[in-house]
């Protein structure tokens, strides 16, 4: 296995060379404007190196956080047409009822209800009304909108009436970009509707980006398929990933945490990664970070569907330094890290010019810093632990102390001693642990429904056959495939025997 991971920071491009299962090369480049351009320059970086010289590369994985940015920063959004299978019940919460006003002005391109949908032991809650759909994409083509979300009533229980209802808006508008809920989100309509609202707003940003990220990896004379990272630790390939931008989202810091584990060789610990701009606090389990069960908000829109648990808060080894009175971050410099900084001739203090100046960090100009003295460095690195150990102390989910795995460009800040760590281990390459991660993942499956009339195990094999057939769809070797989660939950409440099964497998990158 030869692959080639890219993790796309705020403040760098990391690129890595993995070859049998070893870290080969490992390179930085700043994060550009247009992003394309620092992954040009990371490739350029890792082949001027010669450990390429020619050689097969089975994959190039990328993480980006392109899509997330979007809808945080409010930028490069396609306008929706929403299409929701519901009534009469569901008048009441139309869709974008829930989201920031700003940003549902920019993306609600128009709203269409009609009759349809399941009651929650799977029979129709009303029949499919089809000439309601066609004459609401008649509308949206009249609009001129091309990206649509259909959502429907219990549709993880029974999804056919969102794929009938695409096949009819496919009909009117046959370069419509569809994005069915079933195929994201959970139990639960509004969360699920809002992942396939945000999911649709992304379509066009989704197909130029990775396109671009294509190009750029053809220029730099590689011949290998391209993989997008996703939000539970793995990849999937660019048109799996094209379709669904949304399963990015997060995908940063979950990349870090799988690297965490494959470079510390440590299955189950807390990680930390320090970017330039943020830190993340997670906690792995059997080497991938642990989910989030609850409401995830993104941007400020409610969602409910696979995200890991994660704490970010504003350190990382770009934060603004004040030491009158004495405050790091949570603002950052970002990618002009090397034009701002002190130590680079720039006037804005930063948590990497005391670092350069304590001798932490052998880079930039240590004459230009040569005013902070050790006591004041001391009280910055201080602060910046203090921080750190108050959001790994949120995260832990036990009273005892656990390892910490300390990673990312600014893991410089995170002391060896901290309270309520047994050890703090700073690993080889870690500061790349994003680029490791992203070149070691492998591609996923899941399956989050109800099942009727059938016995549990019945239910665990359907379930099972699902995931399976999903993460071959992403681009797994269905022989490599193995179960990390499999959890099922009988609902009383419901007829016909009724159980929740959520099973979750990997497997291997399948061989082109």
């Amino acid at each position: 296995m030869r692959r080639i991971g890219i993790d796309v920071g705020g403040t760098n491009t990391d690129a890595v060379l993995i070859e049998e299962g070893k870290v080969v090369r490992a390179v930085k480049a700043p994060t550009s404007e247009d992003v394309t351009t620092g992954i040009l320059d990371a490739l350029k970086s890792l082949g001027s190196t010669g450990v390429l010289g020619g050689k097969r590369i089975d994959g190039v994985m990328i993480g980006t956080t392109h899509f997330i940015n979007a809808v945080v920063q409010r930028r490069h959004l396609t306008r929706v047409a929403a299409l929701r299978l519901g009534m009469p019940a569901s008048a009441s919460l139309p869709p974008f009822c829930d989201w920031p006003e700003d940003l549902a002005e920019l993306v609600r391109g128009g709203v269409w209800m009609v009759e349809g949908g399941h009651e929650y032991d799977g029979r129709p809650f009303m029949p499919l009304d089809e000439a309601a759909v066609t004459k609401a994409a008649q509308e949206m083509k009249a609009k001129g909108l091309k990206s649509v979300a259909i959502s429907s009533i219990f549709s993880p229980l029974d999804n056919s009436h969102e794929k009938r209802a695409a096949e009819l808006v496919a009909a009117v508008i046959p370069d419509a970009i569809i994005t069915c809920s079933s195929d994201l989100g959970r139990i639960g309509l509004l969360e699920r509707e809002n992942a396939g609202l945000l999911n649709a707003a992304l379509a066009d940003l989704s197909r130029d980006t990775i396109a671009a990220f294509e190009k750029s990896i053809a220029d730099s004379g590689i011949a290998a398929p391209l993989f997008i990272t996703q939000n539970d630790g793995t990849v999937a390939e660019a048109h799996q990933a094209r379709r669904l931008p949304v399963y990015s989202f997060a995908s940063g810091a979950t990349n870090s945490m799988r690297g965490a584990a494959y470079l510390s060789g440590l299955a189950d610990a807390m990680v930390v990664d320090v970017g330039g701009t943020t830190t993340d606090v997670g906690q792995l389990k059997l080497g991938f970070p642990r989910e989030a069960n609850s409401v995830v908000k993104v941007g400020g829109v409610r969602t409910l569907f696979r995200m890991p648990d994660l704490l970010s808060i504003g350190l990382g080894g770009g934060s603004h330094v004040s030491l009158d009175p004495l405050k790091v971050g949570p603002v950052s410099v970002g990618y002009r890290l090397l034009k701002d900084a002190v130590a680079f001739g720039g006037k804005q203090l930063t948590t990497t010019d005391v670092a350069i100046a304590s001798g932490r960090l052998p880079i930039g100009d240590k004459a230009k810093v040569a005013h902070l003295d050790a006591a004041t460095c001391q009280k910055v690195f201080a602060e910046a632990a203090r921080l750190a150990e108050e959001a790994i102390d949120r995260m832990k989910t036990e009273a005892g102390d656990v390892p910490l795995i300390a990673v990312g460009g600014g893991a410089f800040l995170i002391p060896d001693k901290l309270p309520g760590v047994s050890k703090v281990i700073h690993v080889e390459h870690g500061d790349c642990a994003n680029a490791v991660g992203a070149a070691i993942a492998q591609v996923s499956g899941e399956c989050d429904q109800i099942f009727r009339d059938m016995t549990r195990t019945e239910a665990l094999a359907a379930a099972q056959g699902i995931a399976n057939d999903r993460a071959v769809a992403a681009g797994a070797d269905r022989a490599t495939l193995s179960t990390i989660e499999s959890e099922d939950m009988p609902l009383a409440y419901l007829p016909g025997n009724s159980v929740r099964v959520r099973v979750r497998v990997v497997g291997d990158v399948a061989a082109t």
